[in-house]
């Protein structure tokens, strides 16, 4: 019998969590993991009790022509990471997981190479979490080391990539 990997397992639970996403452009969800145990799950969507994209029928950033990238203060959602570490206590993120789905609002299928924005990024390494898992296709992912962001600070360099 061929079992499911253990980091695809978790995965396939990040892409249903992104189900719950109510962004029009991308469909995100994340789950934080310690000891073989969820500690909580987010996806990107608008704060509680504002009104989101699927509801308002549109993007903003779309609507103004913005890249994947730039111009965040602009979008009405949290982001799926972040709603993730809003709802774990930081004693339970420390040296966690987080693993992470992006899916096409089109057709369902994951979305390769998407990485967390530099402002989750911060929240992150903040959180305590050591390792963050990203899907690129079913059976693909890449396993990125958190300190390595530390490493490496991006936001040195003036790349701001998602």
């Amino acid at each position: 019998m061929d079992r499911v990997s253990k980091d695809n397992y978790y995965l396939d639970i990040a892409e249903t969590v992104a189900e719950r996403s109510t962004c029009l452009r991308r469909k995100y969800g994340a789950i934080i993991v310690k000891n073989d145990v969820i500690v909580s799950t987010g996806y990107n969507g608008a704060p509680r009790g504002r009104a989101n994209c699927c509801d308002l029928g549109y993007c903003m950033r779309d609507k103004l022509n913005i890249p994947r990238g730039e111009r965040y203060e602009l979008c009405r959602s949290v982001h799926s990471e972040a709603n993730a570490i809003i709802a774990a206590p930081r004693e339970q993120m420390l040296g966690s997981t987080l693993y992470m789905a992006c899916v096409s609002p089109e057709d369902g299928q994951p979305v390769p190479g998407t990485n967390s924005c530099m402002m989750c990024k911060r929240l992150i390494i903040n959180a305590g979490i050591s390792k963050v898992i990203v899907r690129d296709t079913r059976k693909d992912y890449r396993v990125i080391n958190v300190a390595d962001w530390i490493d490496n600070d991006d936001s040195l360099s003036g790349k701001f990539g998602y």
